[in-house]
């Protein structure tokens, strides 16, 4: 026997003993039977809860536009590249003149005329003395042919006159006038009434000055020439960053095709889709915390800016539109990147907090175990917000420090909770 124990290696004899501690274990548990249950427990605590919304969405510029040539012709000069800042009505390109169709030509011309017809309304008072002489003539005209109208409802002196071989001669007729006589008289009134009226409004008109029809109308022409004369100009429609640009000097392009992309780079928001389980928490000036897969190890910040009032259903599910508008954006975030985006829409402080995973619904109400005295105890719980582990303690008997026990019985007598 002495023999065969000095044979044995060493390792043989560790490994012996390792089964032999084993089966010892085994043997003890066994003999300790079912009374004792292994329960997991954590302190209840007092801290802070921060409670959120998660969703992701795609960047984009608060504004945004695509700017197409509106004619064909040229390229003659460009005048930005991309990464460029621009102000409104920044010239970014512009045709060659001698390419261009003959109408854009010719609206140099009319704009020109236009802008002298504009001026001279705006400054020349020609108009306005050549429209009250009008207005003078019209009430002499009126008065003449309202006093003939009432001298024909008496008896009348008419005296007739002609030329006859180089010789003017004359008759008088006296007496009451004929049918034919008033009723042209009243057609002759009538007329010089409409004339004055049309000479008042005209000049009516004019007296407006700068809001007068006359110059809203020629302001108009100078609008329709200049929109005419713009289509062989890109201009930038506001302030922003040139993100895409498409001409060279030579190109020929024709009208529809893209020539720039502008973004408003300095205000940079997110889109994300919110259940319509979320929403109702979800409120204006409510901070979001940003991350972007494009970005490593980077945390950006923002603000609820804007939350939709009505649902969109796709695949069944209903969701709300919030936009988030970031206020820490560097030169890394840029617009069609997705953000992952968490919307903080409560944070509480100096709460006492249980692990969600400890609380259980017994009979309709929410219930926790607390271990007493080597014993779970049920305890009814009221509670208040929520994270995505942790609630808030707002009615129970559980105090801090109380052993929160995470894996209770459950109620079909399973020591382990669920």
């Amino acid at each position: 026997m002495k023999q065969f124990f000095s044979r044995l290696s060493r390792r043989t004899w560790i490994i012996m003993g390792v089964v032999v501690v084993v089966l010892l274990i085994i043997i003890f548990a066994n003999s300790r039977g079912n009374d004792v249950v292994a329960f997991q427990t954590t302190p209840a605590e007092r801290g802070n809860l921060v409670a959120s919304v998660g969703a992701t969405g795609s960047v984009r510029a608060k504004q945004s536009a695509l700017l197409i040539w509106q004619t064909s012709g040229i390229v003659q000069a460009v005048n930005v590249e991309v990464g460029s800042l621009v102000s409104r009505d920044d010239e970014l390109a512009r045709l060659d003149k001698a390419s261009l169709g003959q109408n854009i030509i010719l609206a140099e011309a009319d704009l020109l005329s236009a802008q002298k017809a504009l001026e001279d309304l705006l400054t020349s008072d020609t108009a306005r003395l050549e429209s009250q002489r009008a207005v003078d003539n019209a009430e002499k005209a009126y008065e003449k042919a309202y006093n003939w109208r009432m001298q024909l409802n008496g008896k009348i002196d008419i005296t007739d006159t002609w030329w006859e071989f180089g010789v003017l001669k004359s008759r008088k007729y006296k007496g009451y006038a004929s049918d034919e006589t008033i009723a042209q008289a009243d057609k002759d009134l009538a007329l010089a009434e409409a004339r004055l009226d049309d000479a008042r409004r005209a000049y009516e008109r004019l007296l407006g000055g700068a809001n007068s029809a006359e110059v809203a109308a020629s302001r108009a022409r100078v609008a329709a020439a200049q929109s005419t004369l713009n289509m062989a100009f890109l201009t930038a429609p506001f302030y922003g960053t040139i993100t895409q640009a498409n001409p060279a000097v030579g190109d020929q392009v024709t009208a529809g095709i893209i020539g720039f992309r502008i973004d408003d780079l300095s205000h940079l928001l997110v889109d994300v889709q919110v259940s319509e389980v979320d929403i109702n928490s979800v409120s204006l000036g409510q901070t979001a915390i940003l991350t972007f897969d494009a970005i490593l190890g980077r945390e950006y910040h923002g603000e609820v800016v804007q939350v939709g009032q009505a649902g969109d259903t796709l695949q069944g599910v209903v969701s709300f539109t919030v936009t988030i508008e970031l206020t820490d954006a560097d030169e890394l975030v840029k617009p069609g990147m997705t953000a992952a985006v968490i919307i903080v829409v409560e944070e509480v402080r100096d709460v006492l907090l249980i692990p969600n995973r400890a609380v259980r619904l017994v009979d309709g109400n929410r219930v926790v175990y607390v271990l007493m005295d080597g014993e779970p105890v049920q305890v009814k719980v009221r509670l208040g917000s929520s994270s995505d582990t942790m609630s808030v303690i707002v009615e129970g008997d559980i105090k801090e420090g109380d052993l929160i026990i995470l894996n209770p019985p459950s109620a079909s007598g399973n020591p382990f909770g669920g």
